[in-house]
């Protein structure tokens, strides 16, 4: 009998993970015992047999922002701009975690996203490593299973083959371009090239439930035109916000720059000083890197 979607998506979020990765999980939920409500662990890192040095990503999801902070600021800045991303140590290993509602964390993986961010990175593997009960691990699964449909219901109008490794691959190309990335040219390919059985599969069940409507092809081309204006610049607008809440931001954003555009940005002194300004000196780099257009 064939799978359900939601059964492949509980089933693989539900896949063991590394026991440090878990433990992380369960500290991070620890430092938010007030509004913490799902943990998910996801990128490249799910991958890899050795964690030391790398840089883990986690989704902290939480009942809603107030009760998660204890400066008023904070929880502004995650609902006007989620996510926030903060650093996090744990047990000798290194991770940044995103901030998100419960709601903001449904609305994101859904048609009504205004941006890809989301989705994008849920409809690929992830794990979920805690939850504080069982209404919140069903709300996450829930809301992890909109991602994949999201996608390739957007895919569909920009692609002729309508099998379902071509919606995938359409999907991602689509999906990068619409974000400042740092990876290669083609590795939005090659994340189906990986495992196309895991793609073939939860396509073929996105299939068969029936995805959300499609909009014409002229009418999704213009709504990727925008998704992609739109995510460059929210991911410019995090990066600067990421210099108040990540712990060395300006440091992680020259990083990031770094990697997009090609650049050697040096931090000096007096950006470490004042991260804001700092930031905003920093940012038309990705402009001149042609990552912004």
């Amino acid at each position: 009998m064939p799978h359900t979607l939601l059964s492949l998506v509980t089933a693989e979020l539900a896949t063991p993970a590394d026991p440090r990765a878990a433990a992380m999980a369960g500290a991070l939920a620890a430092q938010y015992p007030d509004a913490s409500r799902a943990v998910l662990f996801y990128g490249s890192c799910l991958r890899e047999e050795n964690l030391d040095g790398l840089m883990l990503d986690f989704y902290l999801i939480v009942s809603d922002y107030r009760a998660a902070y204890g400066k008023r600021w904070l929880a502004t800045a995650n609902r006007l701009i989620p996510p926030n991303v903060f650093p996090f140590e744990h047990n000798g290993l290194i991770a940044k975690y995103a901030v998100l509602s419960e709601a903001d964390f449904a609305r994101l993986n859904s048609p009504a996203a205004d941006n890809v961010s989301v989705w994008a990175r849920f409809a690929q593997p992830a794990r979920l490593l805690w939850a504080a009960d069982d209404l919140a691990r069903q709300r996450a699964i829930a809301a992890v299973a909109g991602a994949a449909p999201t996608l390739l219901s957007l895919a569909r109008p920009m692609v002729r083959e309508q099998d379902a490794l071509s919606l995938w691959k359409t999907g991602f190309t689509l999906t990068y371009g619409a974000e400042l990335r740092a990876e290669r040219k083609g590795r939005s390919l090659s994340i189906v090239d990986a495992d196309p059985d895991r793609y073939r599969r939860f396509g073929e069940a996105a299939l068969a439930q029936g995805l959300p409507l499609s909009p014409e092809p002229d009418q999704a081309a213009a709504l990727w035109r925008r998704l992609q204006r739109r995510g460059k610049w929210l991911s410019v607008v995090r990066l600067a916000k990421a210099s108040f809440t990540y712990a060395g931001g300006i440091d992680y954003l020259a990083w990031k720059i770094n990697r997009h555009a090609g650049t050697a940005i040096q931090i000096k002194p007096w950006q470490r000083r004042w991260p804001l300004i700092g930031a905003l000196t920093l940012l038309p780099r990705l402009f001149r890197g042609g990552a912004i257009r």
